[in-house]
This record gives C-alpha cells, structure tokens and sequence, in this order.
C-alpha cells in the first residue's frame, strides 16, 4: 500500500452527474486503485485489493489513529491544506486503474468529478466483491427495517443449515466476509453502497419501502431511490425480485426488471393476490401456513411487515419452512429498534434510537396510543412536518437536538390539536420531562427522526444513553419512595 493522503477541506465541489463507464474485471496490471474514505469498509477494501497483488492509495478527508493503523506503519503522509493541492488528488486520479469511495462519501465529492472527467472507473466495494466470488447472495434495502430483515433471513438460513452471514452495511463489509468458508451471504445495501454498482446482481434482491432519507447526501428524492432501485439492475431471469404489494412509491422502478417478481404484504393488504402475505390471522407463504401472527414477540404493523419479507427472502435463498417459523417465534428484535428501555413506576420507555428519518418514527408511532414521543437530533435534510402524522398517537413531545426548533414548530400546527410540547437540552432531561408527562401510564418512546450526529457519533450511542438515563431515574424514583413502598 503506497500512501494515505489526507484531502481534509477541498473535497466538496459538486460532480456534473453519474458518469457510466464500461464494466470489467480489475487487475493488478492495471495501475493503483484510489481508496476514498478509509473507515471501517474502506479500511476492509484496501486490506482484500492488497491481498489480490493490487497497489492501493489510500486518502481521507481526516485520516484519523484507525484510518492510519489500516495502512499500515509505513504509510507514507502528504498533508493537504488549501484547495491548490486538489492537483495533487487530481494526479493520483488520472493516473489510477479505478477509484473506490467508502459508502459514506457524497457524490458532490471531488474524487467523482475527477474521475469521471479523466474516465477512470468508480467502482463500489459490492462490485469488487462480485467480481472476486460467485457464490449466491441475498441482498435487503429500504429506508427502513433493512437490518432487522438482513438479521432475520441470515438466521432462518443458519438455522435451515446454509451457513450465510450478513454482510454489508453491518460491521462485516463484503469484501471482508467472502473470504468466509459460508454457503451464502445477506448483504444489507444502502443507498451509498448501491450508488454506484453495476455488476453487483444478487441471486434474491429486496427492496422493502421508500421514503424521504439522506437528503443531505443524495441530491434529491428521485436520485436516492435510484440508486436504490439498482440492487434489481444487473439481475438476470434466474434471479428473484422481491417486492412489497401495492407499494406506489417503489412499482414505478419496477419496469425494467428481468428476474422474477416474488411480493409480501402487510396484515392490512388482503385485496390482492401475494406471495408472502397474513391470511386471517396467519403468515402465509406461497400457500403455505407458516406461523400465526399471535405467535410472534414483535406484532406491530413494521414488525409484521419485516417478518413477510424476511420470509419470501429466505425461501428463496434455500431456507425451510420450519426453520422460518421457529426463528419467527422466537425474534425479539434487535437494539434500538422499538426495544424496551425499563419502567420507571407505571411508565414504560422504549428505545427507537434507529430511527433516524421521520418516516421511520412515524411507522414506530402507529403501534402506540397516547405516547410521549422524544423526537429531534440532526435533520439530514428532510421535511420533519412528516412527524405531524403521529399527533393521533400522542400526549405530548420532547423535543430535542439541533433540530428541536422544527419538532416544536411541526407539533404547534392546529391540525395537530392540544399536544403538550417541551424543550429539553441533554438525555436526561428529556427523560425526566417525558416521564412527568406520561404520568401515571402512558409509554414514553425515544423515535427520534433526525441523525445522532448532533449529541452522540451514533444511533446506538443515543440509545445507549437513554437507557441509562431511564435506569438511573428508576433508581432515583425507588430511592425516594416512601419506605413502605420500596420493592
């Protein structure tokens, strides 16, 4: 590995759009692959080219301690630090076999527009990966429940006996998990991974919903189910499309596909022939009963809508019957998606940290009645009235984050009617105002519909400290209890 360049400040020129250049087998003999980006795909990437003979260059916008550890002691540094240097990446461009941009990169980035204007390929890590293995592979998107159905079909094969890992946009990259002895992978595609990939033709590719996400990435909502709608463009006849029924959003992108449409339905679609679907109480897959609807630990309208494709995933991908439904009994979920937080006297909390867009606190609220809702964070560029949809299923609202001003302002709409609103700046204090609200019964959910990025470095790091703040106000609340009372 040669370099790892730091381009911090001149990477944020907008490109002139996707430039589509032919598709082939990358070879050493070409020239040095550009890394852009070196976080924990990047990292994984320049680890698997290496491995393959190929000369990488890595560059970060901030090449932090792992950025650097990833190359390896004897990377050599060169600091950029006015936009003059952009010459330098310019160079390291145009004379590459092929650029490699981490998921997270924008395509306002100047690595795209430079390659693009010098004809070198930009090449996604899930097209190196089909170059490198031609094993089967399942492939989950959507703006929400991709994870939850990329967990639930890697199990139901494990538990069929088709040994597979998901892979992806988990802490596995693709590049990384293929040199895994397995049968089969499951790979959870994003938007950013899919932006770019050309070759990547999964054996059985889901697209679960579409909503407004990543507006500060993607340049619009048509560009970003786009990129989406590429996890069906490079399969063949003998490959399998699952689609969700009805879904007005997604069947526009539907026309070109060439392999075989398989669809799912919620409990509430029963007025169209489907595939997968829930038939008086009882997931039904392909006329087969597979389990009731009663028997899950998760029966809220997402969790059902999960369970269904995760289901026509499966099977398609060699799962059995049995195994899908045992795995399905026995699912409760995965953190910080609608998971239970603890009870502080009569009021429940429950963590939706994930849920990063409104859309998806919207889908968490429907299972509600009458909740208090913690909402805000970072906005990514999205419309937050979209929350109002919730007003129905709540008492009140604390707002917090960056964002706090819009949540508060979407609330305040007549339409939504008299719902309690407050400010808090710091987890702990929206914990202790939502629980003064939702008093004496009422559940309290954090769904925040904005990005972490404000308070925390993740989703998980958010949840992770409202849980604690609801332990510690449980232990505060049990502490200062009369003494009779104490349990």
């Amino acid at each position: 590995m040669r370099s790892l360049v730091d381009f911090s400040a001149v990477l944020l020129l907008p490109t002139a759009g996707w430039f589509v250049v032919s598709v082939h087998d990358l070879t050493p003999a070409d020239g040095p692959v550009v890394l852009v980006g070196m976080g924990v795909t990047g990292r994984a990437v320049a680890s698997a080219l290496a491995a393959r003979g190929h000369e990488v260059i890595a560059a970060d916008d901030r090449p932090g301690e792992a950025a650097r550890r990833g190359v390896g002691a004897d990377a050599a540094f060169g600091e950029i630090h006015d936009s003059t240097d952009a010459t330098l990446l310019r160079k390291l461009v145009s004379g590459a076999a092929a650029v490699v941009p981490a998921p997270g990169v924008p395509p306002r980035h100047l690595s795209y527009t430079l390659a693009d204007a010098a004809g070198v390929p930009v090449v996604s890590e899930l097209d190196l990966a089909a170059q490198w293995d031609s094993r089967p592979l399942a492939a989950i998107t959507g703006t929400n429940g991709k994870t939850t159905v990329t967990v639930l079909t890697e199990r139901m094969l494990n538990r069929s006996g088709v040994s597979a890992v998901g892979a992806g946009n988990t802490d596995i990259a693709l590049v990384d998990a293929i040199d895994r002895e397995i049968s089969t992978f499951v790979v959870e595609a994003s938007s950013f991974r899919l932006h770019r990939a050309r070759r990547f033709a999964p054996a059985v590719a889901a697209w679960l919903n579409l909503a407004p996400d990543h507006l500060d990435w993607h340049p619009d909502l048509r560009d970003y189910a786009a990129s989406k709608a590429r996890i069906w463009a490079a399969q063949g006849p003998d490959d399998v499309a699952v689609v969700p029924l009805g879904d007005t959003d997604i069947e526009p992108w539907t026309s070109g596909i060439r392999s075989r449409r398989v669809t799912f339905a919620t409990p509430q679609q029963l007025e169209a022939p489907c595939d997968v679907h829930y038939e008086r109480g009882v997931l039904v897959a392909h006329g087969d009963s597979i389990v009731a609807a009663a028997d899950l630990p998760r029966r809220r309208p997402h969790d059902l809508s999960n369970a269904a494709a995760a289901t026509a995933v499966a099977l398609e991908m060699g799962a059995s019957a049995e195994a899908v439904a045992t795995e399905l009994r026995s699912f409760d979920g995965l953190p910080h998606r609608l998971a239970f937080a603890g009870r502080v006297g009569e009021v429940s909390f429950y963590d939706d940290s994930k849920a990063t867009a409104p859309h998806a606190t919207v889908a968490a609220l429907r299972g509600f009645s009458d909740a208090v809702l913690i909402a805000g964070g970072r906005n990514k560029g999205l419309d937050l009235g979209e929350l109002a949809a919730v007003a129905p299923h709540v008492h009140g609202v604390v707002a917090i984050g960056e964002a706090a001003g819009e949540v508060v302002d979407c609330f305040s709409q007549p339409a939504c009617g008299q719902i309690e609103l407050v400010r808090a700046d710091s987890m702990h204090e929206a914990v202790e105002a939502a629980h003064r609200m939702a008093q004496p019964d009422r559940d309290v959910v954090l769904s925040p519909g904005c990005a972490s990025f404000d308070w925390y470095s993740s989703y998980g790091q958010r949840g992770e400290h409202f849980s604690t703040a609801v332990a510690g106000l449980a232990e505060r609340t049990r502490s200062h209890a009369p003494t009779g009372d104490k349990q």
